[in-house]
């Protein structure tokens, strides 16, 4: 068996400090330069929210998916705590930029607290990275250098409410420019949303509905190579429907091709479908064509 490799568990926001070789202005927040000292381990684990911006490193960033179609000025990355994080075989941070870390207690009585969950970049894997644009560059870097210098007031009633607002403000226009990336990648996109059809449809007629279970986001992204809340935001994006919404426009695009491909009866169907009744189906199958089953058949036939 070969060595494991080395994790280094970087539990405080000031423990972070000192790997890093960066003052600890406040307990629970700081803006690491990353270009003053790298870590000997192989990877590392934040305990706490860690933002990544990597800069000047328009070959290195490939491992964070960045492609042809992509800007090349600067890279994102988001990490909740308690996740791992390797840049590369070689590197565990990134050799120039930023490292924006602040612990969730910073957060504690304030708006950011309720919703940071609904930052659903967050759970997405390094290879499905922020990459800007000169110009988004410099309106995420303005950002960093407010909370730099909030970090340099001296610690007072105002500081968290404070802090916790321009972090806001920065995870605001980075929810702006991960948009904008859906947008860039268009083309890209529409392949992955045939593959998930695809994926969805061989799923319904594979028969596995009649056990009761449905395709998760989880199982979705995985077959797509794709983390479970980059496929959500995807298929939301390019179709305005949650997977549930979409899996069952799918279950009747496939009803549909059944009825008119075959004798099955509408039961057959239903059961084909995990649906256990014939009345839930025709109710589904109505609401989303304007036909009964019967009606259908008899229409197209």
């Amino acid at each position: 068996m070969g060595n494991k490799e080395k994790t280094l568990d970087i539990k405080t926001v000031g423990e972070c400090n000192r790997c890093l070789g960066c003052k600890t202005l406040h307990p629970q927040a700081s803006l690491i330069n990353l270009g003053k000292k790298g870590l000997d381990s192989e990877k590392v684990k934040f305990e706490f929210y860690a933002i990544l911006l990597i800069e000047d490193n328009p070959d290195g960033c490939c491992c964070c998916g960045r492609k042809y179609y992509d800007y090349a000025c600067a890279t994102m990355v988001f990490l909740t705590p308690g996740e791992i994080f390797r840049m590369d075989r070689e590197h565990t941070l990134p050799e120039k930029g930023w490292l924006l870390a602040f612990h969730p207690d910073l957060l504690t009585h304030t708006p950011l607290c309720s919703y940071i969950g609904n930052y659903t970049f967050f759970g997405y894997k390094k290879e499905e990275a922020l990459h800007l644009s000169q110009h988004e560059t410099g309106i995420i870097t303005c950002c960093m250098e407010h909370i730099e210098n909030e970090l340099h007031h001296p610690i007072d009633r105002h500081t968290g409410i404070l802090l916790s607002r321009l972090i806001e403000l920065l995870l605001d226009y980075s929810k702006r420019f991960y948009e904008r990336q859906f947008i860039t990648r268009e083309n890209k996109n529409k392949a992955l949303l045939q593959r998930a059809q695809r994926l969805l449809d061989e799923y319904i007629e594979s028969g596995r509905l009649q056990g009761g279970k449905s395709p998760t986001a989880d199982y979705c992204g995985e077959k797509l190579g794709l983390s479970a809340a980059y496929f959500t935001d995807l298929l939301l994006l390019e179709t305005g429907m949650t997977l549930d919404e979409y899996f069952r426009l799918r279950m009747v695009e496939v009803a549909k091709h059944m009825l008119l491909s075959s004798e099955a009866t509408p039961a057959a169907v239903a059961r084909q479908l995990g649906i256990p009744s014939v009345q839930r189906f025709s109710r589904l199958f109505k609401t989303l064509t304007g036909l009964a089953p019967d009606e259908y058949s008899h229409a197209c036939n």
